[in-house]
């Protein structure tokens, strides 16, 4: 990828993550450029299919986009940053990350954004005042 291709995305996302909106501010390792729709599903390399994602969130998401939302059984699709709007999606309850659709939520537990290193995490980083809960 094109140097001036990552700096767009990287801006574009405004340096967090654009699944679990943890800023790259605070993180030893960069932020990597993830695929929304893996290659080996035919997604393209191209930046309407590209985002920020932090460590965590792409090693956990990988090359699913579907999960199962637990309380209703229903197979839904994964947050997808490029289509949805991340507010219609997720809320926070302090430094948890609340899933407040079947999309949210599956994407939540899939990319176990509330273990408890991420839980600490986003403490720090809210004392900090690093991350903001907007």
């Amino acid at each position: 990828m094109a140097e001036d291709s990552s700096q767009f995305i990287r801006q574009r996302a405004k340096l967090r993550c654009e699944y679990c909106h943890l800023p790259q501010r605070g993180h030893d390792q960069q932020f990597s450029i993830d695929h929304v729709i893996a290659r080996k599903h035919g997604g393209p390399d191209t930046a309407d299919n590209l985002a920020l994602s932090c460590i965590r969130c792409n090693l956990h998401k990988g090359t699913d986009l579907a999960g199962i939302d637990r309380p209703s059984g229903a197979l839904v699709p994964l947050f997808n940053p490029r289509r949805d709007v991340w507010a219609e999606h997720f809320s926070w309850n302090g430094p948890l990350l609340a899933g407040i659709t079947p999309t949210g939520r599956t994407t939540v537990a899939l990319l176990k954004m509330n273990v408890a290193e991420r839980i600490r995490l986003r403490e720090s980083l809210i004392l900090e005042g690093v991350l903001s809960l907007d």
